[in-house]
């Protein structure tokens, strides 16, 4: 392959939707932690100065991306991997706990969060696995290897007990989806999350009741009576013991934190001075920024600290209380557009290594969009996933940046290749 490295000839909609976020972002940080004392617009100490700086290297990273040929990322993707799972076994052993996830390695004043980094090592090194010619993870043996691969960066996060961030790996799925994975593993997942929050909410045996009754209704409309029958008894059985381990998995997996928010989320609890208190408040500030909001610097939420984690998990509240509804619509099609393009992008090539590799990158974007907004709203459990682009923390724009870099370098050299 020809070793072509214009920037000028980069898809120029997706560096913009990226640049836009970026800026927004920014924007949203300063505001966040702007009080009306400080006169300086741009201080290296503070939270936006560090951003710019992380932005700095970003920019830097984007452009060594650019300029080196893209074969480096696809023959060392599993050796790439590999260094992320070290970083993770690395800051198990050696990191620092920050808001009770041992997550971080510090020295000095540098910080960094390998989970976010891992993401991309894994999003490689599935990619490499998946264009291999006879791989097919409609076959047991390939999607265990699969189901591997993705497993044992999110183990490690788990032990960190970042489960946020763990859960963000789950949404590899749909790259395997994509490549030929049944569909039986889709339906499983979300069935076994409606049984989840149903034992939550409701006594075992009136579920198991529901189950049974549905069973003998599949049971007689089918043909195959006996296959039916197994089945049903199986499917049944397997529920009945899920539903059992629901509450021991929710008392000592999870938490107490951690249950707490799951149960003022299911409303079986509410705590609005405990853990009901920030997703409140994130209401509150949104609802109060009407249509057009209160204007740059002059949500009162915001400028009060009313809101814990604002730069960072809620920095959507800042966006809801200072520009509106109008503004929230914005920024949301700002990350729809840029989900879309990935997802056209990817669909239009002629490789199935840049098909594959944009599909990953979608998949987190996705996965981190939905469940910081969900987050913000009330929709879902108070997890700790930063809105990409958007949030503060240098760890998180490198790792995106690095995503967003190679897909659009791949896309390039193909594009250019093809034509």
């Amino acid at each position: 392959m020809q070793e072509r490295s214009y920037i000028k000839n980069i898809d120029f909609l997706t560096t913009t939707l990226v640049i836009v976020l970026i800026l927004i972002g920014i924007l949203n940080i300063f505001s966040a932690e702007y009080s009306e004392g400080n006169t300086k617009w741009i201080d290296f100490s503070s939270s936006v100065g560090k951003q710019i700086k992380w932005l700095g290297v970003s920019l830097l990273v984007f452009v060594v991306v650019m300029i080196i040929d893209v074969r480096f990322f696809i023959n060392l993707s599993y050796p790439i991997y590999v260094i992320t799972l070290l970083l993770l076994v690395a800051t198990l052993l050696f990191g620092n706990e920050v808001a009770g996830s041992k997550s971080w390695l510090i020295y000095g004043g540098f910080s960094l969060q390998p989970s976010e980094l891992a993401k991309f090592g894994t999003i490689l090194a599935l990619t490499r696995f998946l264009d291999t010619t006879d791989v097919n993870v409609s076959k047991f043996r390939h999607y265990s290897i699969a189901f591997i691969m993705v497993g044992l960066p999110m183990g490690l996060i788990v032990l960190q007990n970042d489960i946020g961030s763990a859960i963000v790996f789950i949404s590899l799925i749909i790259v395997l989806y994509r490549q030929g994975l049944p569909g039986f593993f889709l339906f499983v997942p979300l069935l076994l999350a409606i049984l989840f929050i149903l034992a939550l909410l409701v006594n075992f045996l009136y579920i198991t009741g529901i189950l049974i009754l549905v069973a003998l209704f599949i049971i007689y409309l089918t043909t195959n009576r006996k296959r039916a029958i197994a089945i049903s008894v199986a499917s049944i059985i397997f529920a009945t013991a899920f539903m059992f381990s629901v509450d021991y998995l929710f008392t000592h997996a999870l938490q107490p934190h951690q249950q707490s928010r799951i149960n003022v989320l299911l409303g079986k609890d509410i705590d609005l001075q405990g853990s009901g208190y920030n997703v409140h408040q994130s209401l509150i500030a949104i609802g109060s920024g009407g249509f057009s909001g209160k204007g740059f610097l002059n949500g009162t939420q915001t400028k009060f600290n009313f809101i814990p984690e604002q730069k960072t998990d809620f920095i959507f509240c800042t966006i809801g209380e200072e520009y509106g509804l109008l503004g929230s619509v914005v920024l949301l099609l700002l990350f729809t557009s840029l989900i879309l393009r990935i997802l056209y992008l990817s669909e239009k090539q002629k490789f199935r290594y840049t098909r594959i590799f944009g599909y990953g990158v979608l998949s987190i974007l996705f996965v981190h969009f939905a469940i910081n907004i969900g987050m913000t709203l009330g929709l879902f459990p108070v997890i700790g996933i930063p809105l990409p682009f958007i949030s503060y923390g240098g760890s998180s724009l490198l790792g995106f940046t690095l995503m967003m870099s190679v897909f659009l370098k791949l896309e390039l050299e193909y594009r250019h290749y093809f034509n």
